[in-house]
């Protein structure tokens, strides 16, 4: 494959097997061939890990007899440990969710535990990192005076005037508690601003569903939503780990999913080749078959194509993107098909300022507009390096 280190091919593609959404029968023979050939435990394990793909792994491992003991009890002590963690985070949903409903506040889990219960139907398949929130923007104070209450609190505290220009450029606010960092994230947007997809989180909420998580009713966005969301988060973070194609692999193959209503959002807010780069990439390395539909709704983009390619390299190889370099904006600029969307994402991306501009230069509140200069001349300053 693209990009795929020669000396790891076999154990990526262990990991492409045990992600697929094929047979249980047709998986298992492909895992008992590719078992036939020598395999890198220690490097499996590693990139089961980098990919959020551990408990699927061990689950698709179960039982074949082909796998050494002590590889098997690794895998299996690693899946308890996941469990252990799955567990901790489901009490701290529940107890979040609780305190802010009693408060009146609206909030829709997704990723996560939440994604884990309604794809894999164990929140234990999935490798849990921490917990994710949607919610409105209004009610953002507020819900940190709930938090904090319950032993949170904001990992990068902001100034009421920066707070006030967060809310209307940013789109997450991460949490710290005392099992660690960042272990609460809100979102009051799907990303930040400068990205120009304007999607319509007032109508998630509305379109919500209820789902049950660790034994107790929530919301969570729609399969349709679900599959948008997900998409675009994906595409933020060029698809980089194999768990984002595992999850959209699954909604993908719905029978019930709305793709005409699908295509219909996807080109009002012009992220039709975000979603057809992620069909084709769920299809080329998950080997997912695109449903008739999707087809349909998500017709072929001839500039989708090398961008497959190139994301698929990148997906198998051991590189990062830099998502503060002109390479991964010029990217961004790639998987928009609306000329009017790249000038929105430019124009956005240059002249709003945030939290790296904030830190860099202290300004009094009189000033704050100045912020916009300060902007541009970190921008520039990069360019030169770059």
């Amino acid at each position: 494959m693209p990009g795929t280190s020669s000396a790891l091919e076999t154990e990526w593609s262990l990991l492409r097997a045990a992600c697929s959404t094929a047979g249980s029968e047709a998986r298992l023979d492909r895992l008992r061939s590719l078992l036939g050939s020598p395999i890198r435990w220690k490097s499996l394990s590693d990139l089961a890990g980098h990919h959020g793909v551990q408990p699927l792994l061990c689950q698709a491992l179960s039982g074949v007899d082909q796998v050494p003991q002590d590889e098997m009890v690794a895998l299996k002590q690693s899946y308890q440990t996941n469990l252990h963690k799955a567990l901790f985070l489901s009490r701290e949903l529940i107890r979040i969710v609780e305190s802010l409903s009693t408060s009146g506040i609206d909030v829709i889990p997704y990723k996560g535990l939440a994604l884990a219960e309604t794809l894999y139907g164990d929140i234990a398949l999935r490798q849990s990192g921490d917990i994710d929130l949607l919610v409105r923007a209004i009610n953002v104070p507020r819900i940190k005076q709930v938090v904090r209450e319950l032993g949170y609190e904001p990992h990068a505290p902001l100034s009421p005037a920066q707070e006030r220009a967060y809310l209307r450029s940013g789109y997450e606010y991460a949490f710290d508690g005392s099992a660690g960092r960042n272990l609460l994230e809100v979102q009051w947007a799907i990303q930040p601003r400068f990205y120009a997809v304007d999607f319509d989180l007032e109508g998630l909420f509305r379109r919500a569903v209820t789902v049950t998580v660790a034994g107790h009713s929530m919301k969570t966005p729609s399969s349709e939503d679900l599959f948008i969301v997900l998409a675009l988060h994906a595409a933020k973070h060029v698809w980089g780990r194999l768990i984002w194609l595992s999850d959209l692999a699954r909604i993908i193959t719905l029978r019930e999913l709305n793709w005409e209503w699908i295509g219909v959002q996807a080109r009002e807010i012009g992220i039709v080749r975000v979603l057809r780069v992620t069909l084709a990439l769920a299809n080329r390395v998950l080997e997912m078959p695109i449903p008739a539909a999707a087809e349909e709704n998500l017709p072929e983009d001839p500039a989708a194509c090398p961008l497959v390619e190139e994301i698929e390299a990148f997906l198998t190889s051991d590189s990062t993107y830099d998502v503060e370099s002109f390479s991964y904006f010029k990217l961004m600029l790639r998987l928009r098909e609306r000329r009017s969307d790249c000038v929105r994402f430019l124009s956005r991306l240059i002249f709003t300022p945030g939290p790296g501009e904030w830190a860099a230069i202290r300004l009094p509140q009189p000033l704050f507009p100045l912020y916009r200069l300060v902007r541009l001349s970190r921008l520039a300053a990069r360019l030169v390096r770059g």
